[in-house]
């Protein structure tokens, strides 16, 4: 999938801004962003449910809009929000998708099967879908955009509501679908981003931010760890005043420092010492390395979207 100057206005809002994109077949495409960013609008017209008021998305060179049915038809969606049918059956509702689409009857029917097997839900096949548990509705959910069998299958966050089994198996289940299909993932979950994505791209208020893999754009932050420390007894901010010369980077967050610095496991002795020279009681200390989730607080900031 291609886009090309993309852009979408909502009266004087520019929801999306002249969005340039490359999803490449087989990958897992991350797309991340704050509440508000443009997401929704992006993937609404990169599927063919919107129109943007320029640019153009194609799928194997082939126009979505101004097209046929048919590109449209290569892109499976399953949205944040559960769509179904309550009162058909897990397998009533797969063939239906699939006979919208086109797909005989038998064949859809043959699909549904196998699809409610891969999500674990062979045993509720006769069961009205309003009585499934909500993670049984998300699963359907994800089953109900593959029934056709597209190119392209875009999950807007998957694993919301699932407990930790549901969790595994659905991401499991998302790395073969790679295999077969190009998949672009939405989510706010950074952690299922880092583990699933081959590459993420970041956007906010309507623009792209960043393209690459996780591990480099982790790399981009810098080439050592992070140290968080739990302060009390004196003001966050003079115990960030005492990092000074110590380290390049250092935020706070409530009562807790988060110090980046190449050679941090060496700096580490220096850096308790200068926190205690303040009158500052030290509570709990975590040494990690960068995650998807640093780059992404500091590429979009940490003010609240609504």
């Amino acid at each position: 999938m291609q886009t090309r100057g993309l852009t979408k206005r909502y009266g004087a809002l520019l929801a999306v801004d002249d969005l340039n994109l490359d999803v490449y077949a087989g990958e897992i495409f991350g797309f991340l962003g704050p509440n508000g960013a443009g997401k929704t609008t992006s993937i609404n017209m990169m599927c063919g449910l919107l129109q943007p008021d320029a640019g153009t998305v194609r799928i194997q060179g082939k126009p979505v809009h101004g097209g046929g049915a048919e590109a449209r038809s290569r892109v499976g969606v399953c949205p944040q929000t559960t769509v179904l049918w309550e009162k058909l059956t897990c397998l009533e509702q797969l063939q239906f998708v699939g006979e919208m689409y086109g797909i005989p009857g038998k064949l859809a029917r043959q699909r549904g099967q196998d699809l409610l097997v891969k999500m674990d839900l062979e045993e509720k096949r006769s069961r009205l879908a309003g009585t499934l548990s909500g993670g049984m509705k998300r699963r359907l959910n994800i089953a109900l955009a593959l029934v056709h069998d597209p190119e392209i299958v875009v999950l807007d966050e998957p694993e919301a509501g699932l407990d930790p089994q549901s969790r595994v198996l659905v991401r499991e289940f998302i790395r073969s679908l790679a295999q077969q299909k190009t998949v672009i993932l939405t989510t706010h979950n950074m952690d299922e981003a880092e583990r699933l994505a081959d590459r993420v791209a970041i956007i906010d208020h309507g623009r792209l931010l960043v393209v690459d893999t996780p591990d480099r754009l982790k790399r981009t932050l810098s080439d050592g760890e992070v140290l968080e420390v739990e302060v009390s007894g004196v003001p966050v901010e003079l115990a960030q005043q005492a990092m000074a010369g110590l380290a390049p980077h250092v935020t706070t967050r409530n009562h807790t420092l988060i110090i980046r610095s190449q050679s941090m496991v060496e700096k580490m002795p220096a850096v308790l010492q200068a926190l205690r020279k303040t009158g500052a009681c030290l509570g709990e200390v975590r040494l990690r390395p960068n995650t998807l989730e640093d780059v992404f607080i500091h590429l979009t900031g940490r003010r609240l979207r609504e």
